[in-house]
């Protein structure tokens, strides 16, 4: 082989399987080097050198100046380094060239192997470095194989899978067919990138409005949150900036031209377009369409959202199968609880009694004075006890006398109750940590501790349904009792940890 038909190989090569020219390069010196360690010995350290201008091939040993020799034959000491090229260091190499070698057959097939695994595996790298950064992308492929319900689907320069659970329900594709899809993960693996691609993706749908509208792909509308039930109904919510445009409309399109490509990309999946909102109730008001909601409540700290709706739009509210609520609260991030006005009704009635009972056995005040102190928003005594003296006289019927004689009565009782429960906890042998750990008034502990649970393991032990039984008819909602119950099992963690710990070591 003549000098200038290794860089006409190498360059073939490159530009055939698309990589760079340096790696096949450094692919067929590799696989020269192998081969001269055929022919004089696989101990030597034998180096093919090409001349990236020229094409010539250079075979050399090389060996290494060491301080102690323990390999003769790839090693030199020191002092024999420096006789055969005086001022070299240790560290340096010796190099000496060797004859220029006629391949035989054995040698030429060795070459040759080690020039494919490493001409593929640049291939592979280059294929994985270049799809790694298209997540996210849509690719429009040609179905190659279909197995099971997964597919393999030709992307030009490598395969792409899609599972069957990533396909939308009831679509069905053959070998030939083409087809769209999104890019959520590239993977490296021994046989090159796995590229995997989804149609049931969230962003699937993102990125098929930004393809048909213009104002999306530009930025000038941006799409704030998905939810899908792929195949069946998505929704979407659009933001923009720019008070002169309707996201909405711009997302619908002239007579639903540009949302009517999307869906039928999606097989006719029905997609509710939802303008974003600063006011978080508005936006759950949108998002709970085409039902009605009369009344929103939110409770950040326990990410949940209760939704109150007329009587006769509970079933269009929570949607077939618990669809509508289900993708609103994927698209807010926040579980939404769904109720009718009659039984919030209910509930507001029961919480107004629970208080109202309250207040006329701790105050010893009539039915009349209680109602009031609730419809003014005093929860508990504890609130009466700690209240302005000004706020209370503000009430219509009270004046100043009566507002510190309610005040004086709210502290007398809270002291009687500290007093009693001192004396049960005594009495007893109450822990303490059934106050401190759990924030539990002293009146339930107390009720508690009359029904044997005196203890935070007593406690931990019990079911929210347990816990809510014991303590009627005071007021307690399944989450409130479920917050109780794991805050006196916390306990039991953090003595686990330090024993984790100590494994560890």
């Amino acid at each position: 082989m003549t000098r200038g038909e290794y860089l006409y190989i190498a360059d073939t090569v490159a530009r055939e399987k698309a990589i760079d020219r340096e790696q096949v390069l450094l692919a067929m010196e590799a696989a020269m080097g192998r081969a001269g360690r055929t022919k004089y010995g696989a101990e030597h350290e034998i180096r093919a050198v090409i001349d990236r201008k020229t094409g010539a091939v250079q075979i050399e040993r090389v060996r290494f100046v060491v301080e102690l020799v323990e390999n003769e034959v790839t090693q030199l000491s020191l002092e024999d380094a420096q006789r055969i090229k005086p001022g070299v260091q240790i560290g340096d190499e010796i190099v000496d060239v060797l004859p220029p070698m006629n391949f035989g057959r054995v040698a030429a097939q060795t070459a040759k192997q080690v020039i494919v695994q490493k001409v593929r595996e640049a291939e592979r790298s280059g294929q994985f470095e270049e799809f790694k950064d298209r997540v996210g992308e849509i690719v429009s492929a040609t179905v190659k194989r279909v197995e099971f319900g997964n597919l393999t689907i030709d992307l030009g320069r490598a395969e792409a899978y899609i599972r069957r659970d990533e396909l939308i329900p009831r679509e069905n594709f053959r070998q030939g067919d083409r087809i769209r899809a999104y890019i959520y993960d590239v993977r490296k693996d021994a046989r090159g990138p796995m590229i995997l691609c989804s149609r049931t993706h969230p962003q699937f749908l993102a990125k098929l409005f930004a393809q048909e509208v213009p104002e999306i792909f530009d930025g000038i509308i941006e799409i704030r949150a998905v939810a899908r039930d792929p195949g069946s109904r998505a929704k979407i919510i659009v933001y923009t900036s720019d008070g002169s445009i309707d996201p909405v409309g711009a997302c619908v399109g002239m007579r639903g031209s540009r949302v009517q490509v999307v869906v039928q990309e999606m097989q006719g999946e029905k997609i509710d377009i939802i303008p974003w909102s600063d006011d978080m109730a508005s936006l759950v008001v949108r998002a709970l369409a085409p039902s009605e909601v009369t009344k929103v409540v939110l409770d950040e700290d326990k990410n949940r959202i209760e939704a109150v709706v007329p009587d006769e739009m509970l079933s269009l509210a929570i949607g077939r199968r618990g669809q509508n609520v289900r993708l609103a609260s994927m698209l807010l991030g926040m579980d939404i609880d769904i109720t009718t006005e009659s039984k919030e009704s209910e509930r507001r009635a029961e919480e107004v009694k629970a208080r109202t009972d309250l207040f006329v056995r701790a105050l010893d005040v009539d039915d009349v004075i209680a109602h009031l102190l609730v419809g003014e928003g005093y929860g508990a005594v504890d609130d009466i006890a700690e209240a302005n003296p000004a706020e209370l006289a503000s009430i219509e019927g009270f004046d100043e006398n009566v507002a510190a004689q309610l005040i004086q009565r709210a502290q007398a009782f809270i002291d009687n109750e500290k007093a009693e429960f001192t004396e049960k906890s005594e009495r007893l042998g109450l822990d303490e940590q059934l106050v401190t750990a759990t924030g539990l008034p002293l009146r339930i502990v107390s009720i508690l501790a009359d029904k044997g649970i005196r203890t935070l393991d007593d406690l931990a032990d019990l079911a929210a349904d347990e816990l809510q039984e014991m303590i009627a008819p005071e007021q307690l909602t399944t989450e409130e009792a479920q917050d109780v119950i794991m805050a006196a099992r916390a306990h039991w963690f953090a003595d686990e940890a330090p024993a984790e710990a100590a494994g560890g070591r």
